[in-house]
């Protein structure tokens, strides 16, 4: 990977920490979602009209299909997403779901783009999974059958986790076609991608217009927050991978988790702060293994 690649995925990782971090700390349901797709659509306008004016009218069915299965699995992974940060916590809901996007996304890219996958991939594979176990618990999670409610939470945010980290591979090998092979802009994709999602959520908002109104009026700040990290954080990845292969850029941004768990146990206050650290670290250091696989 680059120096520039890296850079990339390193910056895109700290904003996606940090939009996760406000919307579990101030919550947030469907309505964010809905809300910061129509944000991105006037925010990030002015420059999505200058890299696509000359290019979008010169798409075709297969870019726009591209598109709108992206933005589908987008609208999926932000709705499991948020509902699992409503059921369980932070700090095993986000490892978890880029802890296990990565281990499927490097599985697209073997099984779709023809990259191999060395011995070291492997073993960090293996440090994926043992640090989700940490994340979970550890070896307490396998003695807490006395409290059940402690474990019913711990095994949703596993679920969930596991959902959206199914999402995220999904988006990852279709994204990287649409930039690498269809070479689509990264920023017309997350655009477009942002306001397709527009029409598919707004009818369920307009069956309640005045719960609507008053949603906005208590989340448009965490929405806002959501439609201006969010965007740049995956641009920077999209970006990342026009320059480095894709099985290298995807785990290597899931280094976000590390900044996810140390903000989760520190300025949520949720539990078990050190096990998940290492936790993340075991995560972290998988898929540093899977990026050099």
């Amino acid at each position: 990977m680059t120096p520039l690649a890296l850079l990339l995925v390193l910056a895109a990782a700290l904003c996606h920490a940090s939009w996760n971090l406000i919307v579990k700390r101030h919550g947030g349901g469907q309505e964010v979602v809905l809300i910061s797709a129509i944000l991105v659509g006037l925010v990030w306008a002015p420059v999505a009209l200058w890299q696509g004016w000359d290019t979008v009218p010169r798409f075709g069915a297969v870019e726009w299909a591209a598109l709108a299965a992206s933005a589908v699995l987008h609208l999926v992974y932000f709705n499991c997403l948020l509902y699992g940060y409503r059921v369980s916590d932070l700090t095993v809901v986000y490892p978890v779901a880029r802890g296990s996007g990565p281990l499927l996304s490097t599985l697209g890219a073997v099984l779709l783009l023809d990259e191999p996958l060395s011995m070291t991939g492997a073993i960090g594979a293996l440090a994926v999974v043992a640090g989700v176990f940490l994340i979970a618990g550890g070896p307490a999670l396998l003695r807490q059958a006395h409290d059940p409610a402690r474990k019913a939470r711990v095994l949703l945010g596993l679920r969930w986790g596991a959902i959206t980290g199914a999402c995220i591979a999904g988006y990852t090998v279709l994204d990287g076609y649409s930039v690498k092979i269809l070479l689509i802009s990264p920023i017309v994709l997350d655009y477009l991608g942002n306001v397709l999602r527009i029409p598919v959520m707004l009818p369920l908002a307009l069956r309640d217009p005045a719960g609507f109104r008053a949603a906005w009026r208590r989340q448009w700040r965490v929405a806002l927050a959501v439609a201006v990290l969010g965007p740049a954080s995956y641009v920077m990845v999209l970006y990342a991978m026009r320059l480095a292969p894709l099985s290298h850029v995807a785990p290597a941004r899931e280094l976000s988790m590390l900044f996810a768990a140390l903000a989760g146990g520190s300025l949520l206050g949720e539990g078990d702060r050190a096990l998940r650290l290492l936790g993340a670290a075991f995560i972290a250091l998988g898929v540093m293994g899977l990026a050099l696989g």
